[in-house]
Formats: C-alpha cells, sequence, structure tokens
C-alpha cells in the first residue's frame, strides 16, 4: 500500500499548514533546562481549551444530531490515522464499561486496522480506498453517524471515509486542527480546533492530539448524557465487570438514595447488579420487574422513570 501522491505537492501541502509550521524562537529548545521545557510545555497545552471553547456551538450541534440519530439504533463511528485514529479508537473502547453501550455502537477505525494501534502501517493513511472499504463492512444506515479525526484535515483516509459516509446518507463530522480544512469541508459538520503551530515542528500528538482528545470526550459523553445514560453526574448504565466497578456500583447507588448499605445491597441484588434499576426500586418504591418495564418503556432514562413510579 503505497501513495501515489506527488511527494513535492504534499510537502506544499504541508507547508501551508499552521499545525505544520515551524516556530524559529522555539529553534533552541533543546539546549534549555528541563524545567523550562516543561514549562514551555505546559503553556502550550493551556491554549488548547480556549481554542475548543471557541468552538462549542459547532460541537454542540454535532452532539444533537449525533443524539438523536443514535437513539433511533444508529451508531458513531470514528475514522482517522495515525494519533488521530488511535484517539478514536480510544474513545470508542471507553464507552461500553462507563456507559455500558454495546461494542457495536461506538465503532473506532484505523486506517491499516488493529495492528496500526501499536505500529505504523506504510501508505494506509493515505488510501481513501482503505476508508471505503472499512466503512462498507460496517454497512452505514443513514442513522449513523463517522466522525473523520485528522490534525492537519487532509488526511485521505479521514477525508474519503467522511466522503463515503455522507454519500450513504449517514451524517457525518470532520474534526480538524487547521481552518480551511477539505474534511471540515466534506462534512455536515465541520469542526476546526486551531491551536496554531507545535512544540515540535508538526509533531500533531501534543496539542492537535489534545485538542482532539478533548472533543472526542464531548462528543461520546454528551451523547450519551442525551441518551440516559447517566443520572445528573452519576454513571447510572456503568457495568460493574469488576470489583472497583463493583464498589462503584454502589457508590452510585448511595450517592443517588442515601440509602443505608444494607438496602442497597438488597437493590442490586434484585435488580442482577443493574444501577439504574436499583436506584428506582428505592427510590420509586417499586419491584425489579416493574423497575425494568419502566425503565424499558422510557428508553432507559431514569429520571422519566422515576416520574412515572411516582404517578
Amino acid at each position: 500500500m503505497t501513495s501515489t501522491s506527488d511527494p513535492r505537492e504534499v510537502q506544499a501541502q504541508l507547508e501551508s499548514l499552521t499545525t505544520e509550521a515551524f516556530r524559529p524562537e522555539l529553534a533552541e529548545i533543546d539546549r534549555l533546562p528541563t524545567l523550562e521545557i516543561a514549562q514551555l510545555m505546559n503553556g502550550e497545552d493551556a491554549l488548547v481549551p480556549a481554542a475548543v471553547g471557541r468552538c462549542l456551538p459547532r460541537i454542540a450541534a454535532a452532539i444533537d444530531d449525533i443524539a438523536a440519530r443514535m437513539a433511533r439504533g444508529g451508531r458513531l463511528v470514528y475514522a482517522g490515522a495515525g494519533t488521530a485514529g488511535r484517539l478514536g479508537v480510544l474513545d470508542a473502547s471507553e464507552c461500553p464499561p462507563t456507559f455500558n453501550t454495546d461494542p457495536t455502537r461506538v465503532v473506532g477505525l484505523i486506517a491499516g486496522g488493529p495492528e496500526a494501534m501499536v505500529t505504523s502501517v506504510e501508505g494506509a493513511e493515505d488510501s481513501g480506498d482503505l476508508a471505503r472499504q472499512d466503512l462498507d463492512a460496517l454497512r452505514l444506515t443513514p442513522d449513523d453517524t463517522v466522525v473523520g479525526v485528522s490534525a492537519s484535515g487532509r488526511t485521505p483516509y479521514a477525508v474519503a471515509a467522511v466522503e463515503h459516509a455522507r454519500a450513504r446518507g449517514a451524517l457525518t463530522v470532520g474534526l480538524a486542527c487547521n481552518a480551511h480544512s477539505a474534511l471540515a469541508a466534506a462534512a455536515d459538520h465541520g469542526i476546526e480546533i486551531v491551536v496554531g503551530p507545535e512544540l515540535l515542528t508538526g509533531s500533531t500528538r501534543l496539542k492537535a492530539g489534545t485538542a482532539q482528545k478533548l472533543v472526542l470526550n464531548m462528543l461520546s459523553t454528551i451523547t450519551m448524557i442525551r441518551l440516559g445514560k447517566t443520572y445528573g453526574n452519576l454513571m447510572v448504565d456503568v457495568r460493574a465487570s469488576n470489583d472497583k466497578l463493583r464498589a462503584r456500583s454502589r457508590r452510585i447507588v448511595a450517592l443517588a438514595t442515601g440509602a443505608s448499605d444494607e438496602e442497597i445491597e438488597r437493590a442490586l441484588v434484585t435488580t442482577d447488579g443493574e444501577v439504574k434499576a436499583a436506584i428506582l426500586t428505592i427510590v420509586g418504591g417499586v419491584d425489579g420487574d416493574t423497575a425494568a418495564r419502566l425503565l424499558e418503556e422510557s428508553g432507559g432514562h431514569l429520571r422519566a422513570a422515576l416520574g412515572e413510579a411516582a404517578r
């Protein structure tokens, strides 16, 4: 898998990007004391939240559209190469344990496949065909959302993923770190977090990577809030798959209800460890079967189910 692009053309494209800009004032950074380098890096990182803040209306609009489609059974799919792809895979992989989502509901695609998570796969990011193949394997529907992620905003794999998904009727989001990017232009929702040149020239795993991580956190977390995966700021859909999470489940029920340890334990046993249902049995005063029914009827929204139980 090799690129057929003219290297000089690619070089010219990169030189025009803010994320690739050379900073002469840092040309002797390697001669500075370690503490000064750390201070410089920390100062650069501090610029990222403000850059994300300038794009919050666009981010929020994308989230509302994503949540509406996921409520109808759609999926959230991230597609990127290199650092951007790894960040998408990371965000997707954290949704099942955090929000008890089916692993197929939030999917991370990285150019080159799983091998590319730990090593470079030559030419994968330059292949639009590979992106189309990866998405075709998912059998996209109009209720799905594909988020192309690329710091440069020109990565062929990410751009082709968004173009192909949009042609298939899916919702598309383009997340880039340069203005006027091809990726944002190709998407229904273009989000460009312009963080400026990196401390190390072209090392977009730094500020650009941090910006992408923050936005992906928002896309998945706020979408899950909209889908009723939380109750207030409590992760009531947490999957208790280990001792730590079982302890967290008990604590969440305690925080939501103020019940005694004995009552919490009985509720969790009655509801087979389901935190939402346990809270509903305690606060709503219903049995386990009724709690399960009310949650199903409310689409999993605990607050709505509590309202029904109180009638």
